[in-house]
Parts: C-alpha cells; structure tokens; sequence
C-alpha cells in the first residue's frame, strides 16, 4: 500500500503546484503592465539586498565559515534550493506544507539533477521582501547560537574575522552605490539643477533677496555638480540658526555671496531657505486632459513660446509678465507637436488670471494686498470637501429645522466671502485670526454664490477650523484669491510705507476713478495707472443713501499696487532638468563617490536630526513608503531614474546596518568589541536580552514608520 500512497501524495503535489502556478499566470496576465512595474521593483530590491548579503556570504566564505542559508527576503520560506548527493533539492512552502514523516522538507519538495558533491548552503527566497539575511553556523540573529565544536563555526572564529565578515556587507553596499551612481552618470540623467525657480513669500531666501533664475554655483564651499537637492539637503541638515554660505550667478552674470539661515516653515516637514524648484514652459502630463484642455485651451507637451506678445525663454519671465497683467485673462502662444505627423504649429489659448496676493507673507494688516490702501473682497479658489463630524451633522440638522438653511453644504469654488463669524467683508488678516479663534468651535461663513442659472444667493455655511498636521495654521478647508470681478473694497488700510489710507467706507463699491466709469478692480487698476503722477478722485457708493468721494494723490513715484496676477487654473509645468553626465568612466567614478558620501552623510545627518528633535519620526520612511516611490519611479518615469533611486537606496541601508542597534551589522561589531575589552565572550544571556531588546527596538521603529508609510500612502 505504500507504493500507492506515495504515487497520489507526488500527483497531488503536481496538481497543486499546477493550479498555483495557473492562478499565478492568470492574475499576471490580466495585469500585465502592473506586474511589469511591480517586477522591476522587487528585482531591484533584491539586487540591494542580494548585494548586502553576498558582502558577507564572500568574506564568510573566505575566512572558512559554515554558510547555511543564503536568502533573500524573511522567512516564511517561500523558495529554497539546496545541492544533495542525490542532486539539487527543492522545496516551495516549507512551513505552510509540511511534510511529518520528514520535518525539513515540504509536501512541494522534489528533486531535480544529477548526483553530485554535497552543498552546505541552501539559497532561498522568502515571502517577506524587505531584506534578507546569511545565516552562518554559531551565528544567531535572536538569542544566542548553540556552541559548537565545530572549527568552522562563527563563533569560533577570531574577532577580526567576525568584524569583516559583518562589516563586509554595510562596504558591499556602499561600494554598489558607488557603481549604480557611476553607471547612471555615464549614461547620463536630467535632475532639477541649482536654480532658484521662485521664492515662498516670507521665507529667508527671499528676505536674503534671491529671485527666479538665480543659480547657485557654491554651497558651504562645494561647487562640484550641484543641483536642485544640494539646496534643499543644505537646509534640512544645516545646525539651528546657523547660516549656510551660497554663491550665486544671477541672470546678468553677477556673481554675489549670500548667507542664509533655513527655519522651518508652515507646511514644510523640514528646514528650508524657502527656494522653489525650478519648472520650465512644457505642459506635463495630468489625470484629466480634457478638462486642462477646457479650462486652458493647453495641451501635454505643449511649449510656451510667447505670453502677453511677448517672447518667453524660462518660466521665471513668463511669471513676471502674467503678475504684471491685471486683466481676467492672459494669451499665450504654445508650440505644438503632432505625435503621428510630429509636424509643430503654434496654437493661441487664452488663460484665465486671479488678481492674487504679492509675494509676502501676511503677518500683520500692513501686509495686506492692497490698491492705493484699497482690499478687495475674498473668492474661494479651492474649497476641499468638507467632512464634519456627527456632532457638527446633528448641529447642521437641527438648524436646518429651525432656520430653513440652504441644502447645499459646505464652501464652494467661486463663492464670495461676505462675512465670516461677525467680521463683514473680512481680509484675509481677519480670517487668520479668526479661524485661529474658532478652532476646534462651530463658525458661521456667509458667503455669495452664483448658481447655474446665473443667480446671485446669500448662504450661510458653518465651519469647524483645525488646526493642519504639524503646523500653526488653523485651516477650514479653502484657499482664496482677491473678487477681482466687483469693484468692493472689502477694507482700507494704512500699509508701512504705502500710500495714505482713503476713508472709503466697509463694502463700499468703487463708481468712478477720475470721472471714468469702473466696473471691476481691474479698470480701477488701470486708470489709476494711467493717471499715475496726478491728484485723481474716486468716487464710491455703498447702498442707497450712502456715497462719497475721495482723493487719491498720484504724484509720488512710488508703486502703491501689491497685488500681482496669477494663473487662476492649475496650468502643470514639467520641471526644469539638466543633463548630468560624466566626461568619462574616471569622471563617472568621482561622480558616483561624491553622490555616495553625499547620501551617507544626509542619512547620517537625519539620524542626528531626528535625536536632536529637528526631524520628526514622522518624516521617516519605511518599507511601504520605499516600494510606493519605487513603483511610481518606474511607472512614471525613465528606468535611468529608478537605477539612481536604487543607489540612493543602497547608500542608506549601508548607513542603516552599521547603526550600534543589535541586530543590526553596527551593533554585533559594538558586541564584539565589548568583547574585545571584557577579555572573554559576554555570557549567554547578556547576548539573548541584548539580542532580544535590538529586535524589539528595531521592530517597533520598522512598525511605526510602516503606519506611517500606510497613512501618508494611501489616506493623506
């Protein structure tokens, strides 16, 4: 009966290898193209940590140790091969089927081959793909090692080969990085280079007095290669309020030495000087094209050649003349391609302006955009759906009951902000303070909207501000721009070196400028320019029995407008790149070890933050961050940028894995040096609670940042 038996447990073994793999082939197939991506990931994944772990399976090999297991990936095993005197076996799935009469193998364990010299090293792939490990006789990663007498036991080998063996695959990465950063810069890859793009208002490099175009040429004395994440890793890991020395080559060749102390800035998760990556006059790519296309008449790929009839080179000239243009819309001339005739033509569209803020930030009234002393009312630009809670939802129904409040929930796009808590016309001043003193408390927003038909409502929509993650700001869900459209001065102020306050009353609509008619802000800006150097009258008028005038004195040379023009629809520009490509394979050699240290040094830098309470834990990233970056890499971009990401990768897990944390390469070799000073090897069970607590602490930091990772991934 046995023979029987051990026919239908191999059918049934091939029967069930046969329906995995055929479920397998199917899931591929209906999904070729993620598969694709999701392949070249974890092939590059492996080839880190194949690199890593071979490090120490040479130097191992080398000092005449026991190799067991070569795997990549943790256990459960999901693939193992080992060469027998029968041939090489193989076991799938070891631990899920197990075979009793034989607890090593698996119930999917077969042998294939020739008889042949026996092996001591099963090679494996295991079901967890976020590392991998060499497992040497006498060498345990938890607890310690059973003893052996064995000569060719870890543990009984010297420290110095102990510490090489360890040591060798933190070097094995480093050394990869080198090579994965030489191969990229000998084929050549385009970064964001070191150009200013713009500057966040407020921020310190605009108090330092950078501007679009300027590039920076040196950085704390380093010249060599720079672009556009030199500037922004300078700031993150430059000490407190310590200023960073930067050359700079503005557009006219002027070269000027700056010194720029990064702070922390609202919204940001680390230090900046507040410079903009740079973005060049090419349409990028984005999820709904028809509606770019409708909103801007532009199109992917699109190259802007001309704005306002003007010719434009880089995007920082294009920026200058849109701020300067006051009118609802801008053309501009884009040079086409077809993609099946790759014939170009030029195509006009016109693109439709917001009169926005200047660039400053708004700490006080007297930052204000403003027109002579004049601030236009608030628009909603952007209005995020507005989730309450069931307490704000039973608030909002019991009012609906009682008041016969408007159906329609929640801020729109387009709304007018006509009062919110008890501030008519409010400025955007007001409306920081106030949600700031809201926070957390129902609050009332009156607003005008204009429905489908073109019908003008006055609606009340109540608010709970919050405050936004890891920030000051207290936000209710709505980014705004100045009703440029209707000619109502929301309030007048008395600006820090602006013009002298007009007393026109709160809501008042402008009439006149001069005598000449005015329908919205932009006529007010225009006759006010075109009067500049003479006394003129505006005339206002705020209901049916209140009206007036005012002067306004125009003759000094001073330009009381700071308010600027911008594009009113997400126009998606590509970013400026350049070409970094080595001269040759010795220039790509510098090159690769530059970028090497430069990546171990920030990974050092971060980890020196992070104790230092600069950086929160927050900011790290874990495995599930790694892989989502890694996917969009290869899905989105050339396969050249996912080989310098796999470098950046392969720098950081060598820093990594020689921090002093048992289990980790760092913390066995502190191990062993304490053993080196203690004169005898540390007892058992120092080495299992030193074992154990590295493996809880390491646990519970891989867990954090992977909710994290989940978190920022999938639910921010």
């Amino acid at each position: 009966m046995a023979k029987p038996k051990g026919l239908s447990n191999k059918y049934f073994r091939l029967l069930l290898l046969g329906v995995i793999l055929a479920a397998v082939i199917c899931l591929i197939a209906g999904n070729i193209g993620v598969f694709g991506n999701v392949l070249l990931v974890m092939l590059g994944f492996g080839v880190v940590v194949l690199v890593h772990e071979f490090g120490h399976f040479v130097v191992a090999k080398l000092c005449g140790i026991k190799v067991e297991a070569f795997s990549i990936g943790f256990p459960p095993i999901a693939f193992g091969i080992l060469r027998t005197e029968n041939g090489f076996r193989i076991r799938i799935l070891p631990d899920f089927f197990k075979n009793k009469d034989a607890p090593s193998e698996s119930l999917l364990s077969f042998t294939v081959g020739k008889k042949a010299r026996p092996g001591e090293t099963e090679y494996r792939i295991g079901l967890v793909p976020f590392g991998g490990f060499v497992k040497m006789l006498g060498q345990e990663d938890v607890g310690t090692a059973g003893a052996s007498d064995d000569p060719r036991s870890f543990a009984n080998k010297s420290i110095a080969a102990r510490m090489a063996v360890i040591a060798a695959g933190v070097v094995f990465n480093a050394v990869s990085a080198v090579i994965i950063f030489m191969t990229a810069f000998l084929i050549g890859i385009k970064l964001p280079p070191a150009v200013v793009g713009g500057v966040m208002p407020g921020s310190p490099a605009q108090l330092a007095g950078l501007k679009g175009g300027d590039e920076v040429i040196e950085i704390n004395g380093k010249s060599d290669n720079l672009d556009f994440s030199n500037i922004a890793i300078a700031a993150a890991f430059s000490d407190v309020n310590k200023p960073v020395p930067l050359k700079v080559r503005h557009e006219d060749d002027s070269v000027e030495n700056f010194a720029i102390t990064a702070k922390k800035i609202n919204g940001q998760r680390m230090r900046v000087f507040g410079v903009v990556q740079p973005q060049s006059l090419i349409i990028d790519m984005v999820s709904d094209a028809n509606m770019l296309f409708e909103r801007t008449g532009l199109q992917a790929g699109d190259h802007i050649r001309a704005v306002d009839g003007r010719d434009v080179q880089t995007y920082w000239q294009m920026e200058e003349i849109v701020s300067d243009t006051f009118l609802p819309t801008v053309t501009a001339l884009a040079e086409r391609s077809d993609p099946v005739s790759k014939k170009t033509e030029l195509v006009e569209s016109k693109i439709p302006l917001d009169l926005s803020f200047a660039d400053r930030q708004v700490e006080s009234e007297s930052d204000l955009a403003q027109i002579c002393s004049m601030v236009p009312r608030l628009r909603i630009t952007v209005a995020v759906d507005y989730k309450p809670s069931i307490k704000d939802r039973l608030f909002a129904l019991l009012k609906a009951l009682t008041e016969k409040a408007s159906a329609e929930a929640g801020l729109q796009r387009d709304d007018i902000l006509l009062a919110i808590g008890d501030v008519e016309n409010p400025t955007y001043k007001e409306i920081r303070d106030i949600t700031t003193e809201y926070e957390g408390e129902q609050l009332a927003v009156k607003v005008l909207r204009t429905d489908a038909e073109g019908l003008e409502r006055t609606l009340t929509v109540t608010v709970v501000p919050k405050r936004t993650h890891d920030s000051e700001l207290v936000l209710i869900g709505i980014g705004v721009a100045l009703d440029a459209e209707r000619p109502i001065v929301a309030k007048t102020i008395a600006a820090e070196d602006g013009p002298e306050k007009l007393q026109i009353p709160r809501g008042a609509a402008i009439t006149a400028v001069d005598g000449t008619e005015v329908s919205s802000f932009y006529d007010i800006i225009r006759e006010i320019k075109k009067n500049k150097g003479q006394l003129v009258t505006i005339d206002y008028r705020l209901d049916a029995e209140i009206a007036g005038s005012v002067a306004l004195d125009l003759r000094q040379d001073k330009n009381f407008i700071t308010v600027k023009s911008d594009f009113a629809e997400f126009v998606p520009f590509k970013p400026l790149e350049r070409l970094y490509k080595a001269a040759g394979p010795v220039d790509a050699i510098v090159l690769g070890y530059k970028k090497t240290i430069m990546f171990i040094v920030q990974t050092y830098a971060t980890l020196k933050s992070l104790v230092q309470g600069l950086v929160s834990p927050k900011d790290l990233m874990g495995p599930v961050g790694i892989i989502k970056v890694s996917y969009d890499i290869v899905a989105e971009q050339p396969f050249i940028y996912y080989v310098y990401f796999m470098g950046l990768i392969s720098a950081c897990i060598a820093v990594f894995n020689f921090l002093p944390l048992p289990p980790l390469d760092g913390g066995l070799v502190v191990v062993m040096l304490a053993e080196k000073i203690k004169g005898s090897v540390l007892s058992t069970r120092a080495q299992g609670i030193i074992a154990y607590a590295g493996w809880v602490l390491i646990g519970s930091l891989i867990l954090y940042v992977t909710f994290n990772d989940i978190v920022r991934s999938f639910f921010s």
